[in-house]
């Protein structure tokens, strides 16, 4: 039996906000806690039977994992980075709590080898996402190697605007349908959500590129930041942000990419696009 066939639909059942009385270090993949992607979806006019079941986008959720350890056969410790990409098309997400847990288990277990330790993170993730996930470990001797880079483009945050709505309301979104189409990216660090469950604060920084009418930039800034208030996982909330823009601007192109600080060594990247493109370098930001 696999964490797919405990695929859930209420966060609140999650280990999210609870307590945990022990901790596992051993190894323990059902740990992980798939949630189906389609309520969410549902919400914001994404169901099965849109488009002959297609969805309005492409993309997937890049994960970047901080503390991951395990033992080598001989009981000595070992760490690296790992990076994770979950296609936008699995029905379900990971919580993220349960993948904390998950990757917490492997703390006391002995692997064969780095390949044996990416191999469990395939399948076991796999299986919960209901499709593949890419998996990239990074050792201790790359560590230096690795970059940080702000997210390029026109910074939406020089503007000094009013704010006063704090819940997604897309009707602040206008575009010039009038005017000749532009192609631009554009950017704000002042995206910020509450967890769906908890309401703890959830910050990230937002890329938005697009090809039609000219988007309002101080209305595209006050949408986004109207998000301050909304409680809703990260994925959620970059495909309401697409599936807004999309909707009230009618971009011919359109890509949405979030980078989140991270939060229990995870964070969570989604980048949603809609046409065939090639993927965000998964590099962190400042923040992160």
């Amino acid at each position: 039996m696999t964490a797919q066939d405990h695929v859930h639909t209420d966060p609140a059942d999650s280990p999210l906000g609870k307590a945990v009385a022990t901790y596992r270090d051993t190894y323990a993949p059902e740990l992980l806690y798939p949630m189906s992607r389609a309520p969410k979806r549902e919400e914001i006019g994404i169901t099965a039977a849109n488009a002959g079941g297609r969805l309005p986008f492409m993309g997937a959720d890049l994960w970047t994992a901080f503390e991951l350890s395990w033992l080598t056969p001989r009981g000595k410790p070992e760490v690296a980075l790992a990076t994770f990409t979950v296609p936008c098309d699995s029905p379900n997400i990971i919580e993220s709590k349960s993948f904390k847990l998950y990757l917490n288990s492997f703390n006391m277990t002995r692997f064969d080898s780095i390949d044996a330790v990416r191999e469990a993170l395939v399948r076991d993730l796999g299986a919960a996402a209901g499709a593949y996930v890419g998996v990239r470990l990074v050792l201790p001797e790359q560590f230096d190697a690795q970059p940080l880079h702000e997210l390029s483009g026109l910074c939406l945050d020089r503007m000094d605007i009013d704010c006063d709505v704090f819940h997604p309301a897309p009707e602040l979104l206008t575009a010039a349908f009038d005017e000749l189409p532009v192609t631009e990216t554009l950017t704000s660090n002042l995206l910020k959500s509450n967890c769906l469950v908890t309401g703890q604060p959830d910050w990230g920084s937002v890329q938005i590129t697009y090809s039609g009418p000219q988007i309002d930039q101080a209305g595209l800034l006050r949408y986004l930041v109207s998000f301050r208030g909304h409680n809703e996982f990260h994925e959620q909330c970059v495909e309401r942000i697409y599936m807004d823009i999309l909707t009230r601007c009618r971009p011919v192109k359109l890509q949405v990419y979030a980078r989140y600080t991270r939060r229990g060594g995870l964070d969570i990247n989604p980048w949603r696009t809609s046409h065939p493109a090639a993927a965000p370098a998964n590099v962190r930001n400042a923040r992160q």
